[in-house]
């Protein structure tokens, strides 16, 4: 039925009457001017057809700019989130993914070191960012409780990487609270983005074995947050 609609019966009428005019002529049952006022007629009538849809034309096109016009503008009041909450399904391929684009400095701060106990997500969140060649340099700020855990665990990992060379010497100091965070550039333009994460349930999932980071927030560059971590990083080395 929809494919009967989408027919232009306005044009089969008038090609049915044009045939139809053409054959009672030949047949000398109408004359040519007959046949000539027939054919101007029916011209006239498509030629009103045609100017009918281009006003309906025009009237969508008008529908379609106004509503993308009112579109922008509720986009335009909305504000972008501080921050992304990213959960168990995704948190691999988004830490993985930041490691990826970072830029020039990484600050890995108050970072669990036995969730790198496996070879697996140490390759996919550090080794990725070691081997970044748009990363300079990489700095931890661990706490002293967690020195021979990294030393043991992370640090031989450390130096089977290509570029080895740009992680720093560890800052070791004394950390109060639970939060950790990886802090760096991103991409070309350089906003500066952070994952911040928290030590412990919901956060992180505690095994026999290791730690597994369950939930992070990526921080967006337009909030006042990664300023704060910037601040919060700084003056726990200034305490070291």
């Amino acid at each position: 039925m929809k494919q009967f609609l989408k027919y232009d019966w306005d044009a089969i009428a008038g090609i049915i009457a044009a045939v139809i005019a053409i054959i009672m002529h030949m047949l000398h049952l109408v004359e040519a001017d007959v046949l000539l006022t027939i054919s101007v007629v029916l011209i006239a009538l498509l030629f009103l057809r045609d100017l009918r849809r281009d006003r309906q034309s025009e009237q969508i096109d008008a529908a379609v700019q106004q509503t993308e016009g009112t579109v922008k503008e509720i986009l335009s009041r909305l504000s972008p989130p501080d921050a992304v909450l990213v959960g168990p399904l995704n948190i691999h391929q988004v830490m993985e993914d930041f490691s990826r684009r970072a830029r020039n400095e990484m600050i890995w701060f108050h970072v669990c070191p036995i969730m790198f106990k496996r070879q697996a997500l140490f390759d996919a969140l550090l080794k990725s960012a070691i081997e970044n060649p748009a990363v300079k340099s990489i700095q931890f700020v661990l706490d002293h409780s967690d020195r021979d855990l990294w030393e043991s665990e992370v640090v031989p990992k450390i130096k089977g990487c290509s570029g080895q060379k740009k992680v720093k010497e560890t800052i070791w100091t004394t950390i109060s609270g639970g939060v950790s965070a990886i802090i760096s550039d991103i991409e070309k333009d350089t906003r500066t983005e952070c994952l911040l994460s928290f030590w412990g349930e919901p956060f992180m999932a505690r095994t026999l074995n290791h730690n597994v980071p369950r939930y992070v927030f990526h921080v967006q560059s337009h909030s006042e947050l990664v300023g704060r971590m910037v601040e919060v990083v700084r003056s726990n080395c200034m305490g070291k």
